[in-house]
């Protein structure tokens, strides 16, 4: 069902009813956006989005992101005025307050009809460029029967001005995502004041340089946006949009204002714009004529979606389809074969290399695996045999050439993870997390399957220096919720580690792995990596010594307890691939790979900041003893720079017998 401009316009002020409602109650909050950009809303939900509030998950619904998520209000209104499950008006009364599922920003993971956690400014536009990135490989894979939907994303200024927003739509330009179509918020406000302030670029002409097509329209009228949103809808470039706006539209004595921007309009304000708006009802109350405008809007979704159903159910390609939008991953037999003879095999290799030996056996069998590096391949070794170019000439590929964009690689990553029916991963050297770190962040708030793959993990690196040195990225990386960062100790457990991070479904993942060769140090099969930690090498002597390390450091922790026990000095060598994992497990497991016994000294060995470690030292003879790099490191390699910096059996054994001895 279409409606005219005369009932498009108290359509749309019910969205302005309840923003400036909800932020007043909350005494919190942003009604500006939503007020602003509430005609345009309502045109792009009546006659362009397609969508069932009944199935906020339909595989081939369209999406929508808000990416200025500081106007969380308009989603949450649209949401409820559709008819959707949540928000409930309960919800939207209780804004911003403890308990509401109307946080401050939307969040996906209390809102079904989220699609994705927003409010860091551009990331939402980023994630985007990933879920049409999903959308076009999936229609590659299954058809446009199966998989046909577009991707539509509200931005604002701080959207385009974030330096996130040059890396995503240069990629999207260059892989001419067409399904993607961006509604420009052209308010010309930002919190501080007018955007002359701090910007004078030609946005229009950035974008068209980026291989984008941009139209504009008049942001209140019905008709011009319907015109420009048509126009959108079939370019077969990336669409910006620019939606000429009055922030805080419908306030009259604030409206065009930063004032109105990001605090409540208060209580004569809120009068006033109800005079001015001709809206008579009460807070939070939405007349039932309004109301039903808004809901009938579902109906077409739904019959849209019934169809689909019936092509579905027909298709050849449902059970594959189902199981990989399900997050389901394939029979597992060829993985668990292949491991068993790399057990046998006794391989000496970097664990970068070993990550590429172990993507070429899961690769072929997981096709929803989708990779990519950061213009790094040759170093992260993230490329498959298997694995075509993923780019405009060729949507069924499944490697991504992301270019110099880590930031933008990672959000597309959560974009695609969050579309469904895709695993990405992506790689970058392990110091340049830090370009993504926020959108690493947003992995682990969104619950996404995620997998950043971080090489060159230490000075093990050599001579690129300590501006590739990573120090504190290991341990700083760690301090994120719900992130499990693993730093394999050789092929085997490096293969473990892939394994354990596709089968998380709800947690990202972080492989940091080395440069320099390893020499396999584990003989067994059994998933020891899964515990996060675990004894490998137990002493032969009376124990007296723990010696916890990761990654590289696993094999300097076997040749000083090598050490320690041709001195008669009992010591156990503890691999710890992933703290997150042993975090997790029972007490009793953790007592038995570090008892607690004081008389016995722990000694961690990581090459990177000691800080953290304190929390398995600290329980031991004489406060324990942290081997670690608290200061930079330096160009050399990496032979010399393990051995300046105290990483040898020679430098260790002795600060050993110091704490034994004291």
């Amino acid at each position: 069902m279409t409606f005219a401009s005369d009932r498009l316009a108290p359509m749309a002020n019910a969205i302005r009813a309840l923003s400036m409602d909800a932020v007043q109650a909350a005494n919190s909050g942003h009604p500006g956006m939503p007020m602003g950009m509430a005609d345009v809303a309502t045109v792009l939900f009546s006659k362009f989005l397609k969508f069932d509030p009944a199935a906020p998950r339909w595989p081939d619904r369209d999406r929508f992101v808000l990416s200025a998520g500081h106007g969380s209000m308009l989603i949450y209104s649209l949401l409820y005025l559709t008819g959707y499950e949540s928000p409930t008006i309960e919800d939207i009364r209780n804004f911003r307050q403890l308990g509401s599922v109307c946080a401050g920003h939307p969040e996906n993971f209390l809102i079904p009809g989220v699609e994705c956690t927003t409010g860091p400014l551009g990331q939402g536009l980023a994630m985007a460029v990933g879920m049409a990135m999903a959308e076009r490989h999936l229609n590659a894979t299954f058809g446009d029967a199966l998989v046909d939907h577009n991707t539509w994303v509200i931005a604002g200024d701080g959207c385009l001005m974030e330096g996130i927003n040059h890396e995503a739509i240069g990629l999207a330009g260059n892989l001419r995502l067409g399904k993607l179509k961006v509604l420009w918020d052209d308010n010309k406000i930002t919190i501080d004041g007018d955007t002359s302030l701090s910007t004078s670029e030609d946005i229009p002409a950035r974008y068209r340089a980026a291989g984008w097509d941009v139209f504009s329209c008049d942001g209140h009228d019905y008709a011009d946006i319907e015109r420009a949103l048509s126009d959108a809808a079939v370019s077969d470039k990336p669409a910006l949009v620019a939606c000429r706006t009055v922030i805080g539209k419908g306030a009259p004595n604030k409206q065009g204002s930063h004032d109105v921007h990001g605090s409540a309009l208060g209580t004569d304000e809120v009068a006033a714009a109800r005079e001015y708006l001709g809206w008579a009802a009460k807070p939070f109350d939405i007349p039932a004529a309004i109301l039903a405008n808004w809901r009938s809007l579902g109906d077409a979704g739904a019959k849209a979606r019934a169809v689909w159903e019936t092509r579905l159910n027909g298709s050849v390609h449902a059970e594959e389809f189902n199981r990989r939008m399900a997050g389901e991953l394939p029979d597992g037999e060829p993985i668990r074969k292949a491991l068993a003879e790399w057990v046998n095999a006794g391989s000496t290799v970097a664990t970068r290399k070993a990550s590429e030996n172990w993507l070429n056996v899961l690769a072929p069998v997981m096709p929803e695996m989708v990779g990519g590096s950061a213009d790094l391949t040759g170093s992260n070794n993230t490329k498959a045999k298997c694995q075509a170019p993923f780019n405009a000439e060729n949507y069924a590929g499944r490697y991504v050439y992301y270019g110099i964009r880590e930031f933008g690689m990672a959000a597309a990553m959560n974009g695609m993870a969050l579309h469904g029916g895709v695993i990405p991963y992506g790689g970058t050297f392990l110091i340049f997390s830090d370009y993504c770190r926020n959108a690493i962040r947003l992995s682990a708030l969104q619950q996404t399957r995620a997998i950043y793959v971080l090489t060159h993990d230490s000075i093990g690196l050599g001579e690129d220096g300590p501006t590739h040195q990573p120090v504190e990225q290991v341990m700083s990386l760690r301090l994120i919720p719900n992130l499990n960062v693993f730093r394999p100790a050789d092929a085997i457990e490096t293969a473990e580690c892939w394994n354990i991070a596709l089968e998380t479904a709800d947690t990202p993942s972080i492989l940091a792995l080395t440069r320099q060769n390893l020499p396999q140090l584990r003989k067994s099969g059994e998933m020891l990596s899964a515990r996060g930690a675990y004894v490998l090498r137990r002493s032969e002597a009376d124990r007296k010594v723990i010696l916890i390390a990761t990654g590289s450091e696993v094999e300097l922790a076997c040749k000083v307890r090598d050490e320690l026990e041709r001195r008669g000095i009992g010591a156990d060598v503890v691999s710890m691939p992933c703290m997150e994992l042993f975090e997790a497990q029972d007490e009793a497991y953790k007592h038995e790979v570090l008892p607690h016994d004081p008389s016995i000294l722990r000694v961690s060995i990581e090459a990177g900041s000691t800080l953290g470690w304190e929390r398995y030292t600290a329980f031991s003879r004489n406060g324990g003893l942290t081997i670690g790099l608290d200061r930079f490191g330096a160009s050399a390699p990496a032979k010399d720079l393990f051995a300046r910096f105290g990483f040898t059996t020679e430098a260790i054994v002795p600060k050993i017998l110091d704490k034994l001895s004291a």
